[in-house]
């Protein structure tokens, strides 16, 4: 007999605000002084060659040339080539997440859930296709695409806004079904691929928001 799967959660279950420190994508004012300066330095060297090569080019063995220091420093400082790019993402993604956590409206606080719905996407995708290379880069492996602090915080706020908004559908699937619009492959895919103007990609995000909570921008 097969096991019963967990129930959703209901509606109206309690959320607390996600924390932008905690849930950020390291610990950068907890470092020591040469941790950071080590950090720092590899940063700055992968960064150049990104920017020289491309993101698909970098391995961490030559990010520790580049910096002048062993390979194993970086594996202890980064984790994986995953995460060595994440943390160059990391200050554009922290410049999101302040914004529509604590940022003024439409995107931040104060304004109705939809129209903080739709200026969330519309700033996603933009950030997304101003990085899309390194973006692509990034992606984390299918086990942990879900789980990065990154996502985790995204998906907190979008099922957030939903409860306000659609407070009887299971906002927490919802959530993910919504985020699926902004990854990376896919903006790619329809950008590079197909050709669609980044501001179809704008459009079709409102349109999708509209029409799952019922309202109009």
């Amino acid at each position: 007999m097969s096991a019963v799967p967990p129930s959703a959660p209901t509606p109206q279950e309690p959320v607390e605000p996600p924390q932008l420190l905690q849930l950020g994508l390291d610990d950068e004012p907890c470092l020591r002084a040469d941790a950071a300066r080590n950090r720092a330095r590899l940063l700055e060297a992968a960064a150049g060659l990104v920017a020289a090569r491309g993101a698909d080019a970098v391995t961490m063995e030559e990010v520790a040339a580049a910096a002048g220091v062993g390979k194993g420093t970086v594996f202890r400082r980064f984790g994986d080539r995953t995460g060595l790019l994440m943390a160059l993402l990391d200050r554009s993604e922290k410049k999101l997440q302040a914004a529509f956590l604590s940022g003024p409206p439409p995107l931040g606080p104060g304004a109705p859930p939809a129209e903080r719905l739709r200026a969330f996407g519309c700033a996603a995708l933009r950030r997304t296709v101003e990085d899309l290379e390194l973006q692509l880069a990034a992606e984390p492996e299918a086990g942990r695409r879900f789980t990065v602090p990154p996502y985790r915080v995204r998906h907190h706020h979008v099922a957030m806004l939903l409860r306000e908004a659609v407070p009887d559908a299971d906002c927490d699937v919802l959530a993910h079904t919504l985020l699926a619009q902004l990854d990376p492959a896919l903006v790619h895919h329809l950008k590079d691929q197909c050709g669609m103007p980044a501001q179809r990609l704008e459009d079709a995000w409102t349109d999708l928001v509209d029409r799952i909570t019922g309202t109009t921008a």
